[in-house]
């Protein structure tokens, strides 16, 4: 499978491979025979050890969760709602997926405990069966799909929940007669919603009856802050067997018409749907989703399973056996928090985390750039579509009210554009270059040459703006800075645009740093500018201009390749006089007008960056090994802080103040391995693995860890950390 292209695996995964068992239409009961055991899937063996890699137990306690989440869920295709499993205590619950969680727009909520629970009425004795009577059920997640089984009362109960598009998930339940008499059994599903307690949030979901299941209208709310539908906004299940619905209140009760009658042995299949749309032109483009999941989910379901047996066989391989399980987890939080268009987000591409309040509704720049390079490992074309998802918007020249930033790729995108009261996208800044690495790796993994074609001017253009709007003393070393925005207001607004666009929010380094304003030959504003050159921007273009001259070449631009070679020659030598401190042995961000390193902050992991991008000399490059190898200053019990332990301005705790960043970290890492320190790296990178606090088990990636003790802090489910989690594990540990 992983020598396939994607247009001959899209071709093969479509064959039919079986059709599903659903409810006939007799007189009063259908008469389901003996058959082998359901959802048998060709090959399911690539799940094999890879069983709850990420616990996803669990029932939401209210509506909207709190700022990081502690549940973990699972969503696929870019689906912008997702879901868990309740845990093995959960009895209430058993029969249902927990959640779902939802996206208003751009923030997650849950609609309820447990949507669809799937229930049994034995005909005869009128008595419910009781799935709870399983003590040990099996509640487990697998790659690319949930799945709960249950015996009890002479009968099997299997459920399986996989994704059958970008706006539906698919479920399948079976009932199997395991006993010896005839079984005569009526489905239903009931559900309530999860309200919030406050208004107008708490009213705006409405619970409707439909012809084939049941729909929650959501009402108009534009609460900027917090929560955001439309009237159009819809969560439908929809059954394939004929079934009537009751609502009371926030609560439902779906009733499959006929009985469904069980020989000994026989087994009988029930298929339902559950999507999420936010316009009514997404909800009749989805229709054939539906239809086709509900017609023939067996072929849904296998070519779900297909592609994640793509998936896994391309991003585990080579992966050390014990590292499967960790290698998949990686897999499984990028997928999971994959976006498809919506609102004003054009393509496909990948949030930072679907458990995060803050994070779970956009895109950011440099997110994107990571997060690409390890989705090509496995799918490319979802990697393509995550960097285009932000060249979308990069600044045109005829820009009606930003054309001084042509070339510029905004900060962060949302579902909400500033334009239309978005309050999360941001213009005020851009993100560290890594694009153009990005698209050559992604290049490289099979993005394509029209990939490449198509990006190259649009990084070029994105590489000229850095030295137009971020060079305040045109001495070819550029600085973080901020855009003339509306927001940037004050001075004190301008330094914090500019932080942000360092990636490293609050580093000591940008502590009460001055800002200074960019003009151009007419004496416009164009920008503004912190008064320091940071080492690990300037080491970022001097990469940009290798890799703009590899796709140069590739492309038979041969002028253009010298060029930009001769231009990184320059800068590599510029940056090594300026920004190396000899008496340190590492790299700081320096002065402007020529002055030397900045070394009151003491020592970032920034001044690692001049090894990954190639910069420093073998001499340099040795004064920043001792440094991360040193457990006064880099060698923490979880290496590799953002702040030097041995710091004034270390704290274990603080966001880029010294947790550990594993983005930051494999940058040292490649840096140390390319400058011959291979066992260094690897070492560290096992450090790394073994201390980040449930990295090896089932929990879930964090956005960073604490340096001392390796717990995990921040956003859980972290994507770019997943990225660089899955490169260190197919790199061998580092």
């Amino acid at each position: 499978m992983n020598h396939l292209s994607r247009r001959q695996f899209a071709a093969s995964s479509l064959v039919p491979v079986g059709a599903a068992l659903l409810p006939a239409a007799p007189a009063h009961a259908q008469e389901a025979a003996p058959q082998a055991p359901p959802h048998h899937v060709p090959g399911d063996s690539f799940r094999t050890g890879l069983s709850d890699v990420l616990d996803l137990h669990g029932l939401p306690g209210a509506a909207q969760p709190p700022g990081d989440n502690p549940l973990n869920v699972f969503a696929d295709l870019g689906a912008w709602h997702a879901y868990g499993l309740p845990s093995a205590a959960d009895h209430a619950y058993f029969g249902g997926f927990s959640g779902p969680l939802y996206i208003a727009e751009e923030y997650p909520w849950y609609l309820s405990r447990a949507f669809s629970r799937f229930g049994l009425v034995d005909e005869r004795s009128g008595r419910a069966v009781d799935l709870s009577a399983d003590r040990s059920p099996r509640l487990e997640a697998r790659p690319g799909v949930l799945t709960q089984s249950y015996v009890m009362d002479e009968l099997r109960v299997t459920m399986e929940l996989r994704y059958a598009g970008h706006r539906t998930a698919l479920i399948r339940a079976t009932v199997q007669n395991r006993g010896t008499r005839d079984r005569e059994l009526r489905p239903h599903w009931t559900g309530a919603l999860l309200r919030h307690t406050s208004e107008p949030v708490r009213s705006a979901p409405r619970l409707h009856a439909t012809d084939d299941g049941v729909a929650v209208r959501f009402a108009e709310v534009r609460s900027f802050k917090d929560f955001l539908t439309t009237a159009q906004t819809r969560f439908e299940v929809a059954h394939a067997g004929s079934v009537r619905t009751t609502v009371h209140g926030d609560e439902y009760r779906t009733t499959a018409h006929r009985p469904t009658r069980l020989a000994p042995g026989a087994t009988a299949a029930f298929a339902w749907t559950e999507s999420y749309t936010f316009t009514d032109t997404e909800r009749r483009t989805n229709r054939p989703a539906v239809r086709e999941a509900l017609a023939h989910p067996d072929r849904v379901a296998d070519r779900a399973d297909r592609r994640w047996q793509l998936y896994l066989t391309r991003a585990l391989d080579g992966v050390a056996p014990g590292r499967r399980r960790t290698a998949a987890k990686a897999v499984q939080t990028l997928v999971t928090n994959w976006r498809s268009p919506a609102g004003a987000l054009r393509k496909d591409g990948i949030t930072p985390s679907v458990t995060n309040t803050s994070f779970a509704g956009g895109f950011w720049a440099w997110d994107s750039w990571k997060e690409a390079v390890a989705t090509a490992v496995f799918d490319p074309q979802l990697a393509v579509s995550t960097i285009e998802s932000m060249f979308d918007y990069q600044i045109r020249p005829d820009s009606p009210d930003r054309p001084q930033d042509a070339g510029m790729v905004p900060d962060a995108l949302f579902y909400n554009d500033v334009r239309h009261g978005g309050l999360n996208w941001n213009e005020r800044n851009s993100k560290p270059p890594l694009a153009a690495w990005a698209v050559w790796q992604v290049y490289e993994r099979g993005g394509g040459r029209a990939f490449l074609r198509r990006m190259y001017p649009k990084l070029r253009a994105y590489h000229a703006w850095w030295y137009r709007d971020r060079d305040h003393d045109r001495d070819g070393l550029a600085e973080y800075g901020a855009t003339v925005d509306p927001a940037n207001n004050s001075t004190e607004q301008r330094r914090l645009a500019a932080a942000w666009e360092s990636g490293m929010d609050n580093a000591p380094r940008f502590d009460n740093t001055q800002v200074r304003t960019n003009t151009d030959r007419t004496g416009r504003t164009v920008g503004y500018s912190l008064a320091q050159q940071s080492v690990d921007l300037n080491c970022f273009l001097y990469a940009e201009k290798r890799f703009l001259a590899r796709m140069a070449t590739e492309l038979g631009w041969q002028k253009e390749a010298k060029d930009l070679n001769h231009g990184a020659d320059v800068l590599r030598d510029r940056i090594r006089t300026r920004t190396y401190d000899p008496a340190t042995g590492f790299f700081y961000d320096c002065g402007p007008d020529g002055s030397g390193p900045r070394t009151a902050a003491g020592k970032g992991i920034e001044g690692a960056v001049p090894l990954w991008a190639g910069v420093a000399s073998a001499r340099q490059a040795a004064g920043v090994r001792a440094a991360l190898t040193d457990p006064a200053q880099f060698a923490t019990p979880m290496p590799l802080p953002t702040v030097a332990r041995n710091s004034s301005k270390f704290d274990p705790t603080g966001y880029w103040r010294g947790l550990v960043w594993l983005d930051q970290a494999y940058f040292a890492l490649r840096g140390l391995s390319d400058y011959g320190y291979d066992r260094d790296a690897r070492a560290i990178g096992e450090k790394l693995l073994q201390h980040a606090e449930g990295l090896l088990g089932d929990g879930p990636i964090h956005e960073n860890y604490q340096p001392l003790t390796g717990e995990g802090e921040n956003s859980a489910n972290f994507s770019w950390s997943a990225a660089v989690v899955l490169e260190m594990l197919r790199d061998g540990g580092r």
